[in-house]
């Protein structure tokens, strides 16, 4: 017996170091962690069990003599804050982090299991690829990844975090997932590399330029969330976690507040400006209302007009969404649609109430969006809030013109409470825009063309541009002071807690994609 247990605690030891020496260093040297160091980090302390640690690839008749233990991919489970997780992570000092058929089979078994226990799922993606050794084997095995990707979504949350190179045909499991983290400069994705860009169309371009972890947050829409190393990335990923209930079928955790749900959000009556021509920050007001001040914001630096962001009120997780007057006066345009259609059918197929904070002053208009499908993108967001049966509160803070208010979760649109400020504008336009529709001929023809579009101006100002008409109306349920802003939302998800609504049976509806 001590011969097989001396054998097989060898076996270990080379498991757990599968990669050079030098190819460890290397990987430090660029300021990464190895693949059982970010599992380390990332999961409390004792709790990670590992799967196929003995695994090996069988491809010796590719010339691939060297068959090192798991093949390149650390797998298995553990806790992070006591709550399950599965996790997967790739090991660059092992065939480059190259993935081929066993290593496929490895993520299988874990996300199959995730699946059927109902636990998050977690990737940490440091690798080059398919394994160009084993050809269409490797091909074949990235299709069970992103069958399974499709078969988790909306059942488990599902978290990409991109930790190094990420090329090719892998880039899409992790874009098939909820969210993708990046850590700056040592992240890249890409389809196709800086070279193949240059021999194809000419163009040069940086590896960072095209595929880093700053254009993919800000231009491209892919990254979910940035942060600058990749301790900061795991802390991150926690933190996200802290906010997503298991699975669909469970809550997210809630925590016992430190703030009262009563509090009276005081600030929130000085801060709208006297002009409603003039922007204000609203993560001041989403900062105010929700619990101590704190949130988590989603696609931070991507379509900044709208703002997404995991909060928590009374110690429930609830995903807010919000027009930003600072960004483009908080107008819906294509990118802003689609970040916030993705956000609210996330939080719909998971179960997190969502609150939405209106000042938009309709869609972008120009060419450039008309041609690009703003009609198309626009329908996106509509089409995610109707589908959506979680409790949903809405809250007018200014501006909410045309189909851009319909479009951000009136009551139409299914919104079970809706709340407006004193200064909230609902309308089909804004003020001028109306009169000079509606009083073109008189206006050209008035000696006094000016004062009297100032007179007209006003005089609709003072008739439609309240929240009064339409809370006679019922469209708005009760006009509130801002400073009453955190009790009313928290005493309305409360009464809202137990709302039930079922859809009419399909195999699915058709999103406007």
């Amino acid at each position: 017996m001590k011969e097989r247990l001396d054998d097989l605690q060898e076996r270990k030891r080379l498991a757990i170091r599968p990669g050079s020496e030098r190819s460890e260093q290397r990987q430090h040297g660029q300021g990464k962690m190895l693949a059982r160091e970010r599992i380390e980090y990332l999961l409390d302390d004792g709790s990670f069990h590992e799967l196929d640690m003995l695994a090996r690839h069988r491809a010796v008749d590719s010339g691939m003599t060297q068959r090192p233990y798991t093949d390149g991919v650390v797998t298995g489970w553990g806790t992070v804050d006591g709550r399950k997780v599965f996790i997967f992570s790739q090991d660059f000092t092992v065939f480059g982090g190259s993935l081929g058929e066993v290593f496929a089979e490895k993520i299988h078994k874990v996300m199959d299991m995730a699946l059927s226990v109902g636990a998050p799922m977690v990737g940490l993606n440091d690798g080059a690829g398919a394994r160009i050794q084993e050809g269409v084997v490797s091909l074949d095995s990235y299709g069970g990844i992103f069958s399974r990707n499709v078969r988790a979504s909306g059942v488990v949350p599902q978290i990409s975090v991109v930790l190094g190179p990420c090329a090719g045909g892998a880039v899409y499991s992790p874009a098939m997932t909820d969210f993708i983290f990046m850590a700056a400069e040592s992240s890249h994705m890409f389809i196709t590399g800086p070279d193949v860009v240059k021999t194809v169309t000419g163009e040069e371009v940086t590896l960072e330029e095209l595929g880093g972890a700053r254009s993919h947050s800000s231009k491209s829409g892919v990254a979910t969330f940035l942060r600058e190393d990749e301790a900061s990335v795991l802390d991150a990923v926690k933190t996200l976690l802290g906010y997503l209930p298991s699975n669909y079928l469970e809550e997210p955790p809630r925590y016992a507040p430190g703030d009262d749900p009563r509090r009276l959000c005081r600030e929130l009556a000085s801060i709208m400006p006297d002009s409603p021509n003039l922007p204000y920050d609203i993560k001041d007001v989403i900062a105010s209302v929700v619990d101590d001040g704190e949130y988590l914001e989603y696609f931070p630096h991507w379509a900044q007009n709208i703002v997404c962001a995991f909060v928590r009120l009374d110690g429930r997780t609830v995903g807010v969404i919000a027009n930003q007057p600072l960004v483009l006066a908080g107008v819906l345009d294509i990118e802003s649609s689609s970040k916030a259609a993705r956000f609210v059918r996330f939080c719909d197929a998971f179960g997190i109430p969502l609150l939405t904070f209106v000042d938009v002053p309709g869609f972008l208009p120009g060419v450039d969006q008309e041609h690009g499908g703003i009609i198309r993108h626009g329908a996106k967001l509509l089409y995610a809030y109707c589908e959506a049966t979680v409790p949903r509160i809405s809250v007018v803070t200014r501006k909410a013109y045309g189909g851009a208010y319909v479009v951000m979760d009136s009551k139409s649109v299914g919104s079970d409470l809706c709340y407006a400020w004193p200064t909230a504008e609902l309308a089909v336009m804004g003020p001028q825009g109306a009169v000079e529709i509606l009083h073109r001929k008189e206006l050209a023809e008035s000696p006094n063309g000016d004062e009297r579009r100032r007179e007209l101006v006003a005089e609709y100002t003072g008739r439609y541009a309240n929240p009064y008409i339409a809370a006679e109306r019922g469209y708005v349920d009760d006009v509130i002071d801002p400073a009453e802003t955190r009790r009313k939302v928290i005493a309305g998800f409360d009464v809202l807690s137990t709302k039930r609504q079922e859809r009419p049976q399909r195999k699915h509806g058709i999103v406007p994609l």
